[in-house]
């Protein structure tokens, strides 16, 4: 992106560089979320244009929240969670958008992805902040999502695009200017974290010490600020992603998910201990091993190989499937819409299982029991479990899906 200028920004911000296009002009635009600031860069200076205010709410929720209780939804994560942030700010890309068609409408998928599902079913469809940004604005009535794709874990991003935050940073980003005045975000708000995947596909050395750290960091943050109640997701298999499996590393990925799992769950047992806090946990692993297993009771007929084939990186894809629903990879290493789908019903009813008193909390899914076998499996959707992204062993130049028609 021509016009960066890294040393016009504090690297502690979270900033956002959006780029407007006019004509022949560009209009780049960097965005300090800890600062509440948007600098405008369109006459080769700084200005400031505006500082924008935070919404604070002085709603109480009890401990135990029902679905229908929720006044916002806030998001944090990666591609899994991203619903047009790396695309808007990749528009001035020379290869194009990140992700390119046939994705959807910048998701990292075919279609809708889960936070789009479980907005709508929450009636709280959350705007990207990149969106938001443009408009002069951070804050929205149905809440907000900071999701980029290509987020690691805690600092910035495997894609290396400038500006785009890490989860933690994100998180750290969104809490900070209510710690330092003292408020609270919306304690009514629904708050969902989900990351790691990167770290372990896209960095050589991964540590699922530190990795574990920054997911367990960015909830304390968040009830720290006066979140109650925390959506946390766990990993899916990375060995059974496409693109692991095709490497001869799929046992290694698999102990990583499992460590990252176990360590995961110990973390959130201690942060459940909060007062006044709700932590959720989603065990997408249980769901991605039973899909794998009985791919037929979920409507899908391929569970190994993804619809698209190409290279996400250099926006290069050479084909696409007819029938992605069918499958459980969209790419080789992110689920279609159908197993997006799963994913929120899986929320959801970690969420209402949540919602009944429990002596304590653990990251073992009640999901697929609460949702109930009979209603699910009888409905002709094409569910399944979400996949992350590739590894430490798997470069970004080895970034291909390797598809079937």
């Amino acid at each position: 992106m021509s016009g960066w200028n890294k040393d016009s920004c504090d690297s502690k911000f979270f900033n956002k560089y959006i780029e407007e296009f006019s004509g022949n002009q560009r209009y780049p635009y960097v965005f300090s979320l800890t600062s509440n600031k948007i600098y405008d860069y369109r006459v080769s200076m700084k200005k400031e244009l505006v500082t924008a205010g935070f919404v604070l709410f002085s709603l109480t929720v009890p401990l135990k929240a029902s679905a229908a209780d929720f006044s916002q939804f806030v998001v944090f994560g990666d591609s899994l969670s991203d619903t047009g942030n790396l695309f808007n700010v990749t528009q001035g890309l020379p290869t194009g958008p990140v992700p390119p068609p046939p994705y959807f409408q910048g998701r990292f998928s075919n279609d809708k992805i889960w936070v789009d599902y479980l907005g709508d079913n929450l009636g709280l469809p959350p705007t990207t902040i990149t969106d938001l940004i443009v408009q002069l604005r951070t804050t929205a009535p149905e809440g907000v999502n900071y999701a980029f794709g290509g987020s690691l874990s805690g600092q910035g991003n495997f894609f290396n695009v400038p500006g785009v935050p890490g989860v933690l940073e994100q998180v750290g980003s969104f809490t900070q200017p209510f710690l330092t005045n003292n408020q609270k975000v919306d304690p009514n708000g629904l708050y969902a974290v989900w990351g790691g995947a990167n770290d372990y596909l896209f960095t050589q050395s991964p540590d699922v010490n530190q990795t574990v750290k920054n997911v367990s960091d960015s909830v304390g943050l968040l009830a720290q600020a006066g979140a109650k109640n925390i959506l946390v997701f766990n990993l899916p298999d990375l060995g059974k992603t496409p693109l692991v499996s095709a490497t001869g590393n799929a046992n290694a990925f698999t102990t990583l998910t499992n460590n990252h799992n176990a360590a995961l769950a110990a973390a959130l047992g201690q942060l459940s201990n909060t007062p006044g806090v709700n932590i959720i946990p989603v065990d997408v692993d249980s769901l991605f091993n039973r899909v794998l297993a009985n791919p037929s009771e979920f409507g899908f007929t391929n569970v190994t190989a993804p619809c698209v084939v190409g290279d996400l990186v250099q926006g290069v894809l050479t084909s696409v499937c007819n029938n992605p629903n069918d499958f459980l990879f969209f790419d080789s290493v992110h689920p279609t819409s159908s197993a997006h789908q799963l994913v929120a019903e899986t929320a959801l009813a970690s969420i209402r299982a949540k919602s009944v008193p429990e002596s304590s909390a653990t990251l073992a899914l009640l999901g697929l029991g609460a949702l109930g076998a009979a209603g699910m499996l009888k409905r002709k959707q094409k569910n399944s479990a979400l996949t992350p992204v590739t590894s430490q062993v798997v470069s970004k130049q080895s970034y291909r899906a390797v598809v079937e028609r």
